[in-house]
């Protein structure tokens, strides 16, 4: 059945899949398909008994869990437009993306409420509850209405984080999202037997398009933390759950390497000699794969990366170990896919081709590198952004390809590998091409590297390095105690290790990607909500223009 609606969707999934479990709480609640038609309907008689309508806005503010997807098919399901917000936006931002949306009614966690204003708060028709959909406030009393929703309605507007902190609402229709489906299932079919794992949150587009809308359609379950996916909180759920698929976002999977398997082959002279030999290396990565796949509780098929640029030495770990990982790529406002592969498909460093309904190209290509900038049509596309004609306008082609914004190469036969941000690129003293991102890919391939950034600094390349000082810790264990005392000698040690890493960078780069400093950057970066970089306050604070962009994707920058 080909489903055109998140009406048809939840419909289809109810009376198919009534009696098995669509959604669970890890070491919590079942529901059921059938439940989840019944909770639905709750949620749509409340937010219809305040006066709401079809084609208004209703806000979805809350942390994963059975409810999150039953309000988010409640509200698009009544021909209403739901509006998924990242929980880790600032109050203000909450309180700004409320009031532009001109949403009439919030679903909200009991610990995101807290953050909001009373002035929001009291600006609403109804606050629901989504831990039990009760009823916070209601301030209007009135009979709304429900509609059944066409193709090509406006089903959600998603709210990028964006790196100005000025985030832009992206209108994604009923066909858009429901397009995702059979792309989805182009590239790596699942059903009903499939159990998911969910650790990333609904609101992110690639979690929710994925994870929950191509899951519900055919009938497969899937577990939500409670929690964030530190390695305390994902081991037992991993043991307890045995996913058949995990989307995860590069994070996680680049710890795991560092810490379990890069630190162990780092260790002493022994292991690195033998890890510097290809078939041992080879040989190693495996073993350490066969390992990991337990760890995941030995069903995994499909464990999907997306979200940000994934380090190549991860990435080829993975692929080494047998690891059935699959790298996409694609933006909130193409909801989210435009190119992806099966796991048994995968090629280092690239995303994979087209998805499947997708076409690709790119626009003014640099003859000497075969790099422009990745343009793309699909199903899938957006509307444009809320209110906000002018920044629409500049995304489009005049034949109507979106522009994504990202440097690419396609190969002969058709696989994408991204370069980076077009917005990032460092055009260097004698005109050649910088991407900041493959700098940062061998930076932080690093063992004593957390996170860094590469910037430019009166003509100068610049990495600025958030070191892991647990690692430093181990590695200086005589500097770990009388912290006071060794403080000199640990600025000391500070300086050699960011020769090191000066020298090892430099090593591994062409010519003019070579660094000319390192400086620790002492505390954590500042992220967006989607655990992206805010890029433009570091390039201000060391000499160069900020960049307006906007980071809206769940998009990887080397694949996803």
């Amino acid at each position: 059945m080909k489903i055109n609606t998140l009406y048809e969707l939840l419909r289809h999934g109810v009376e198919k899949f009534a009696s098995r479990t669509a959604f669970d709480m890890f070491n919590g609640e079942s529901v059921t398909y059938a439940e989840v038609g019944r909770r639905a309907a709750a949620v749509q008689e409340a937010l219809v008994g305040a006066g709401v309508k079809a084609g208004d806005k209703v806000a979805l503010l809350s942390s994963s869990m059975p409810n999150w997807g039953i309000c988010y098919l409640a509200v698009t399901s009544a021909g209403m437009v739901a509006v998924p917000i990242l929980p880790d936006f600032s109050g203000p931002e909450l309180d700004m993306i409320i009031a532009h949306s001109e949403a009439k009614a919030l679903l909200v966690s009991d610990k995101l409420f807290s953050k909001l204003s009373k002035q929001t708060i009291d600006s609403l028709n109804i606050v629901i509850r989504t831990k039990n959909l009760g009823i916070i406030a209601q301030h209007v009393t009135a009979t709304g209405s429900t509609a059944v929703p066409s193709p090509d309605d406006l089903a959600a507007i998603i709210y990028t984080s964006g790196t100005t902190s000025s985030p832009k609402g992206v209108m994604l229709t009923h066909k858009a999202i429901c397009a995702q489906i059979d792309m989805d299932f182009g590239i790596f079919p699942i059903d009903e037997t499939d159990v998911f794992l969910s650790v990333l949150p609904l609101s992110h587009t690639y979690e929710c398009s994925i994870g929950l809308i191509y899951a519900f359609s055919k009938g497969a379950r899937v577990v939500y933390l409670d929690r964030q996916p530190t390695a305390s909180a994902l081991m037992p759920a991993l043991k307890a759950v045995r996913p058949t698929v995990m989307l995860i976002v590069p994070l996680i999977i680049e710890k795991i390497y560092r810490y379990q398997v890069q630190a162990k082959f780092n260790s002493n002279a022994f292991w690195r000699t033998l890890v510097g030999i290809g078939f041992m290396r080879r040989y190693l990565h495996r073993i350490a794969g066969k390992k990991l796949m337990k760890v995941f509780g030995g069903r995994l098929r499909f464990l999907g990366i997306g979200g940000a640029k994934l380090d190549t030495q991860a990435e080829q770990f993975m692929l080494e170990a047998k690891i059935p990982y699959a790298i996409g790529y694609g933006l909130t406002e193409t909801a989210p896919l435009l190119a992806g592969a099966a796991p048994s498909q995968v090629r280092l460093g690239s995303t994979g081709p087209a998805a499947p309904g997708v076409q690709l190209r790119l626009e003014n290509v640099n003859p000497d590198t075969q790099q422009g900038e990745i343009v793309a049509l699909t199903p899938s596309v957006m509307l444009g952004y809320y209110k906000n004609p002018e920044e629409t306008a500049k995304v489009f082609t005049p034949d109507g390809w979106f522009r994504t914004g990202d440097l690419g190469w396609l190969s002969p036969d058709g696989w994408l590998y991204i370069k980076g941000r077009l917005k990032n690129m460092i055009v260097g003293p004698s005109g050649e091409n910088i991407y900041p991102e493959e700098i940062e890919s061998v930076l932080n391939s690093h063992v004593f590297v957390a996170d860094s950034l590469v910037t430019e600094k009166e003509g100068r390349l610049i990495a600025l390095v958030h070191f892991n000082r647990d690692e430093l810790e181990a590695r200086y264990e005589e500097l770990k105690y009388d912290w006071e005392m060794k403080k000199d000698a640990w600025e000391k040690r500070i300086d050699e290790l960011k020769k090191e890493v000066l020298d090892y960078v430099n090593s591994q780069v062409n010519r003019f990607s070579r660094l000319s400093e390192v400086v620790e950057e002492k505390e954590e970066f500042e992220m967006t909500p989607t655990k992206k970089i805010k890029r433009f306050l570091y390039n201000k604070r060391h000499g160069k223009d900020p960049v307006k962009e906007e980071d809206s994707k769940p998009h990887n920058t080397e694949a996803k």
